[in-house]
Parts: C-alpha cells; sequence; structure tokens
C-alpha cells in the first residue's frame, strides 16, 4: 500500500455519532490527487454526512481525516477552506443581483490580513482569473449579466466557478446536475472531467448513465459504511449493490 502522503484525502476509521445511531461506522477512504470519485448509495447511508465531516460542518467522533497529509478532525471549517477544500450544497447559493463577473470576483481570496482586503483593487491578476474560470464553466459571454437571469444548470456552474476562484485541491460536490436539462448535464459532465486534471473531485450522484460518463472510481456507500468500490463496470456487477442500491 502506498503512503498516506501519496493521497489528496485519507479518511480512517471514521465514525460519527447521532444520538446513539452512528451515521458514519468506522468507515476508510483513499481518494488520490487529480481523481474524480463518485460516491453512491441509498438515501440515509451517509454520503452527505461523510462530505460534511470532511468539510467541518460536523465534527467526528473518532477517526482520521487527513488531507494532503494535514490531519483535519479538529480543524475549524474556515481553516479547511483555507488549506484547498471547497464544498458545493445541493442548492445554489450565488449572489443574484450581481453580474456573473461579480459573483466570481468577490471570490478572489482577497488576502489574508485586513489591510491586504483594505489595499485589494480589481486588478490584472483577477481580471485574468475570472476570465479563465468563466471560460472552465461556460459563461465567458455571459459575464455582465445578472445571476439571478442565469438558467438553472448555468447558476450551478456559477457556483462551481466561485469555488474555482479559490483554487481548491479538493472540490466536493452534491448532486450536481438535480433538475438540470440534458444538454446541461453534457456540458456538466464535460465540466467535471475537465476541471478534475488539477485538483481531487468528489461527488455526491445518483444518476447512474452520468455516474458512468464522469466517475474514474464509485464508491458505494450504505449504512454509514464502504458496501463496495472501484469502475463503475465493476461495482455495477457486484451482486450486494445490486441488492442494496441498483436493484431498486
Amino acid at each position: 500500500m502506498s503512503s498516506n502522503t501519496d493521497f489528496a484525502l485519507a479518511v480512517e476509521d471514521l465514525s460519527v455519532s447521532f444520538d446513539g445511531f452512528k451515521a458514519i461506522d468506522d468507515l476508510t477512504l483513499y481518494i488520490d490527487r487529480n481523481e474524480l470519485r463518485v460516491i453512491i448509495g441509498p438515501n440515509g447511508a451517509g454520503k452527505t454526512t461523510l462530505l460534511d465531516l470532511i468539510c467541518g460542518k460536523t465534527r467526528a467522533t473518532s477517526g482520521s481525516i487527513k488531507f494532503r497529509n494535514t490531519e483535519l478532525t479538529k480543524m475549524a471549517e474556515h481553516k479547511r477552506v483555507r488549506l484547498g477544500i471547497g464544498r458545493k450544497f445541493q442548492t445554489p447559493s450565488i449572489y443574484e443581483n450581481l453580474s456573473v463577473f461579480q459573483n466570481l470576483e468577490v471570490s478572489f481570496p482577497k488576502g489574508r490580513s485586513v489591510f491586504g482586503a483594505l489595499a485589494f483593487r480589481c486588478d490584472e491578476e483577477v481580471k485574468a482569473k475570472v476570465q479563465a474560470v468563466a471560460g472552465d464553466i461556460g459563461l465567458a459571454g455571459k459575464l455582465r449579466a445578472e445571476a439571478g437571469l442565469l438558467s438553472h444548470g448555468q447558476k450551478q456552474w456559477l457556483e462551481i466557478g466561485m469555488l474555482l476562484m479559490q483554487e481548491p485541491e479538493l472540490l466536493m460536490l452534491d448532486e450536481p446536475i438535480a433538475g438540470m436539462s440534458a444538454r446541461e448535464r453534457e456540458l456538466t459532465a464535460d465540466l467535471l472531467r475537465r476541471i478534475c486534471r488539477n485538483r481531487a473531485v468528489i461527488v455526491i450522484e445518483h444518476d447512474m448513465d452520468f455516474v458512468k460518463q464522469i466517475a474514474h472510481k464509485v464508491t458505494v456507500m450504505h449504512q454509514g459504511k464502504i458496501l463496495a468500490e472501484g469502475p463503475m463496470e465493476k461495482v455495477q456487477a457486484d451482486p450486494k449493490v445490486i441488492d442494496v442500491y441498483l436493484g431498486h
């Protein structure tokens, strides 16, 4: 086995209990750098709770979460963001009354000190970054548009763009294609394949056709544990997975 330092994320023996119920039960998971991992499983399997534990929204009862070999379990949520962990929730949180450009611009990390923030101007570096990210998310032609007027899919891409402005090394997305049109789903698959080239990406998804298009590796969760893991073809053929999840 390779050492933990080789992984973008190493989760070991992780558990969390809510009122005696083990939502995550002694779970171990390794994500490589530049890997796009999809987590699937029935409702209540613990998928979203796992992301909550990684980003710091929920505190682990026991176990270890290492991001690029730094232990996270006792670290505050905002410090994890600074380390390079980005998380997108199911409902998009964008500034509806600002333009696409402004949404991306305000997401740029503005120095770490108060003086850095005061002295900050929308300089060439930020403009270049906004242009690059807008290109990545397919909104280069919409920079002046008010964010509230975008389609549902474009709002989702904008929110991914707001995270990309912070150059995360681990990006976590919870059901990114919910409510999207067929065309928007195709474009989102392209987007996810592009953005995992220099970072690890974890996606929670229910749509199996979409999972097949994007996943390097699939992890199937059930009752807070990992039921199966591997390429989609292998996981799909696993009798346990068919029984618990895909058979329904």
